[in-house]
């Protein structure tokens, strides 16, 4: 990021984040009464991914997935247990001009087994643009395409220094959610998704490294495009009490052309206050609003990159758990 920090420093930063977190891991692991070097690292087996018996209530019952905003914590929850989410992303404010588009996910949760989980959804979007150069026009809502979400839990933070989470999902669209055009779109985001309790019960952060990359067909012109965006999350939380959370997140995000992080387009920091609420052990709600308080766009020397990004992002999260 020009004049804020350079992608080689942020990645350098964070591979010495997870290279630690890592570390930590490996040692907490050869430190357990009969391990041999040399002996292969298999899956966690199904007695080390449950919770330990000694751990307070508490620990157990704040699941961190949603409790860092737009960051993801490790949890996925218990075996056999379903979830619906209904995910609401607004993004507000362009240059000039009226902008404000609105994407809507909406997922049924399984979780398979202790270290996995499926998730099969679909999503709306809608927009309300007016007078914003380079965009039409539009007002509309629609259905604008479906997802599936898997996710990996490769180290149990209830067993672990830290937890680590792997998570894709597979997608396609009809409708762009930031312009409203017909498109017909496929693509894929990765994550892996790092949580920690730094305070027993009370302080936990989270540090996310997130992919995402699709091809697209503009269905007026019949052209295909590719494009991808990479991002660097992390936000803390704090629990006042079990059942509400308050916290801070700040993400680091870079947009390219073509599928592979090809030609860097511009960047943007965002950041904002965050929180979570259970309503009651069936209901749940989450949500953050975060402002972009640097970014530059390619070619562009004006502050803030308003091409690819918006002045403003948020996200409101309805959890319902069965």
């Amino acid at each position: 990021m020009s004049g804020i920090l350079s992608f080689p420093h942020t990645v350098a930063a964070a591979t010495i984040v997870a290279s630690q977190l890592a570390s930590c891991a490996l040692a907490f692991a050869d430190d357990k009464p009969g391990r041999t070097y040399g002996t292969p690292r298999g899956p966690l087996s199904h007695a080390a991914s449950k919770p330990a018996q000694n751990l307070p209530s508490a620990h157990a019952e704040i699941d961190t997935e949603h409790i860092f905003g737009f960051s993801m914590g490790s949890d996925i929850g218990k075996p056999g247990e379903i979830e619906v989410e209904f995910e609401n992303v607004g993004a507000f404010g362009k240059r000039s001009g009226s902008y404000a588009a609105l994407a809507n996910l909406n997922q049924v949760k399984y979780t398979v087994s202790d270290n996995f989980r499926i998730a099969p959804g679909f999503s709306l979007s809608g927009q309300h643009i007016n007078g914003v150069p380079g965009l039409a026009d539009h007002r509309d809502v629609a259905f604008s395409g479906a997802a599936l979400e898997l996710r990996y839990k490769l180290v149990d933070r209830a067993v672990a220094p830290f937890g680590l989470t792997l998570h894709a999902q597979p997608g396609w669209s009809r409708i762009d959610d930031a312009t409203g055009m017909n498109i017909a779109q496929y693509g894929a985001e990765f994550a892996a998704l790092f949580d920690r309790e730094l305070v027993k019960d009370r302080l936990f952060a989270a540090f996310n490294v997130w992919y995402g990359t699709g091809g697209t067909r503009e269905i007026v012109t019949n052209l295909w495009r590719h494009d991808s965006e990479m991002q660097l999350q992390a936000a803390i939380s704090y629990a006042v009490q079990p059942e509400l959370l308050f916290g801070l997140g700040i993400r680091y995000a870079r947009a390219y052309d073509g599928g592979g992080l090809d030609r860097f387009l511009g960047d943007a920091v965002f950041a904002g206050p965050t929180f979570s609420y259970s309503i009651s052990k069936e209901v749940g709600i989450s949500g953050t609003w975060q402002m972009q308080v640097a970014g530059k766009a390619l070619g562009d020397n004006r502050s803030l990159n308003l091409e690819q990004f918006e002045r403003h992002q948020a996200l409101l999260r309805i959890n319902l758990h069965f």
